[in-house]
């Protein structure tokens, strides 16, 4: 995609994460800045001007709670004060628990990504908090291969053709795209797309990955196929070999 969307801040200590987060940032279409701890954290804050913070819990100098608090504090007497104050922010930590999640969140977070991560969810995230935002920069748009999901114009396209789904297997495609690489259940694909008052079985789920691989990835004219079956466990939506 030939467009350069909102700017973010990416804040962490590990440089392969950070090296690994900017450079995937930057090829789904961001202009990524770094910093390695929170002090730098808040200078690039001041200096850059970022629409979203990816936020390491755990950092050198500090931790990415007192960041936040450090950010919303500075800044709340200057002309810009009310701009940094919504300045969205997911924060990154290898720390699970319920209670980390809520100081998370309490301390000013818009999300919490538990470590290890998948790289696909976390830009899906990034772009969901940025369209709450009012970012205009970003379209929402997942791209796989030659398919191509448009959450706002509800479009799909395979190949530069466009596809026609109905709500429901628009859904399930976007929440696919959305797990890119990552093996989903049947239980989980029937909680996010017919959500938890469903009263089906689980069967709704094969019939519905069976209508969109007819639609979209039946393998004709050479298209490589994109949605697998992964036996006992459920399916994936997977990038062609190189």
């Amino acid at each position: 995609m030939d467009m350069t969307e909102a700017s973010l801040l990416v804040v962490d200590d590990e440089p392969n994460i950070r090296e690994l987060l900017s450079a995937s940032l930057t090829f789904a279409g961001f202009r990524v800045t770094s910093a390695a701890s929170g002090a730098e954290a808040v200078a690039a804050v001041a200096r850059d001007r970022p629409d979203l913070v990816v936020l390491d819990v755990m950092l050198p100098d500090t931790d990415g709670f007192a960041v936040v608090r450090r950010l919303r504090n500075e800044f709340a007497a200057t002309p810009e004060g009310a701009e940094r104050d919504r300045l969205p922010v997911i924060f990154l930590t290898a720390k699970d628990g319920l209670g980390d999640r809520v100081n998370g969140l309490t301390a000013g977070g818009d999300d919490y990504v538990t470590k290890p991560f998948s790289l696909e969810e976390l830009i899906a995230r990034i772009r969901a908090i940025l369209r709450r935002a009012g970012c205009p920069d970003v379209d929402g748009r997942l791209v796989v291969a030659d398919l191509e999901l448009d959450p706002v114009g509800h479009q799909v396209l395979r190949g530069g053709h466009a596809v026609a789904l109905t709500r429901t297997e628009f859904k399930l495609l976007e929440y696919l795209l959305n797990n890119t690489g990552r093996v989903v259940s049947k239980m989980q694909i029937l909680d996010h797309v017919w959500a938890y008052d469903f009263g089906g079985d689980l069967s709704i789920v094969e019939s519905y990955i069976s209508y969109l691989r007819r639609k979209l990835d039946s393998g004709a004219n050479g298209t490589p196929r994109l949605i697998h079956t992964v036996r006992g466990i459920g399916y994936v939506l997977r990038r062609p070999a190189a």
